[in-house]
């Protein structure tokens, strides 16, 4: 079924290949993916994509990555149409390359896609631009552990006008970070910051879209993490500034003594995470019990001050699982558990990753392979 679905979207859009000039010598490569960090490092490759009203999607290629030429009044930078995705590619130990949902990353984007007002893509066409970045690239691949090539599908309006209505001319394009460990500190377990100041999404708003207004918006709140000491910063609800939504760029979860576990639900404030997603199916497979509903602030600090609270983490892409051991703001300073990963945590994590790495059976069908 992947073999006639990539035929026909070949037939439909075809790629075109363009020579890459002056690719990072191989020395240099190896040199670079010794500690690649995270989001600071490139492949040599990305995938352009047209699309124009009338026309559709057209001219699809995979060339050496390269600055944008954009003309000044292009819409983006003036009425900010723009959308992103995050996935990682893997690679084996037998050598083959996999990705995790690359449909439901698709699905989201197309969903982002219809709340910014732009022209959403076909679900093949996504997946086949993925595929040409990762087998362009894949020499890519940190052997770091916990490796993988960061994967970035990005659209943006590239119409020159200055008018608020939805462009008429969009670029899609998709380029490769070979990724290490998320988080620079390395250390076992996160410090969150409570932003009591700011609220990431409102009811009506983007907050369920992957625009990058919705990131702009945390990064004073996040400054204001940092300058306390925290990695993190942990927004609450906009209505009534109480309940726990999510992360900067993160879903989160909470651990009961009783084995329940807690998510916000989503509402449409809440980014739809494809890894929240997962877990809340992993805890299933289990027979955990797992409930979407609002949690508050205060609710979360007596919870871990009695001991009901035995263990809270955060998920995404980027970062997969991540515990959460001490929280913070102007009105709360708390402990939860023993301020390390608890043990569901650590479970659910190497689940999920064993499942991505090909190192555990994926009853679910997630995992697709590239090449």
């Amino acid at each position: 079924m992947a073999m006639l679905a990539e035929a026909r979207m070949m037939t439909s859009h075809p790629f075109t290949r363009l020579a890459h000039p002056a690719p990072v010598a191989a020395s240099v490569r190896t040199a670079a993916l010794a500690d690649p960090g995270f989001g600071k490092l490139f492949s040599d490759h990305m995938v352009t994509i047209g699309w124009t009203a009338g026309l559709g999607w057209h001219d699809a290629t995979i060339g050496p990555r390269g600055p944008l030429t954009l003309d000044p009044a292009a819409a983006v930078l003036h009425y900010a149409q723009e959308i992103f995705e995050g996935l990682k590619a893997y690679r084996r130990e037998d050598g083959t390359i996999t990705l995790f949902r690359p449909q439901a990353n698709a699905a989201r984007f197309n969903a982002s896609a219809r709340r910014l007002a732009m022209p959403e893509m076909p679900e093949e066409l996504f997946i086949e631009a993925i595929r040409q970045i990762v087998r362009a690239d894949r020499e890519w691949f940190p052997d770091v552990e916990g490796g993988s090539l960061y994967l970035r599908p990005f659209m943006f309006a590239s119409e020159a006008f200055l008018g608020v209505r939805p462009a008429k001319e969009y670029k899609f394009l998709v380029i490769a970070s070979p990724a290490g460990n998320y988080f620079k500190s390395g250390a076992p377990a996160i410090s969150i910051w409570v932003s009591e100041d700011y609220t990431r999404a409102a009811p009506g708003g983007t907050g369920a879209a992957k625009c990058g207004g919705n990131y702009a918006a945390s990064l004073v709140p996040m400054a204001e993490a940092i300058a306390h000491g925290h990695d993190q910063v942990v927004f609450l609800d906009a209505a009534e500034r109480k309940f726990i939504e999510e992360l900067g760029g993160m879903n989160l979860f909470f651990v009961f003594a009783d084995g329940t576990l807690i998510t916000p639900p989503l509402g449409g404030t809440i980014l739809p995470g494809i890894t929240r997603d997962s877990l809340l199916s992993l805890a299933a497979d289990e027979g955990l019990a797992v409930r979407e509903e609002r949690y508050s602030l205060d609710q979360w600090r007596a919870d871990a001050a009695s001991g009901r609270l035995t263990e809270t983490f955060a998920c995404g892409t980027a970062a997969v699982v991540t515990a959460i051991g001490t929280v913070a703001g102007h009105d709360a300073a708390f402990t939860i558990g023993s301020g390390g990963p608890g043990q569901l945590t650590q479970r659910l994590r190497e689940h999920l990753v064993a499942i991505q790495r090909g190192r555990a059976p994926d009853p679910h069908g997630w995992v697709m392979p590239v090449a």
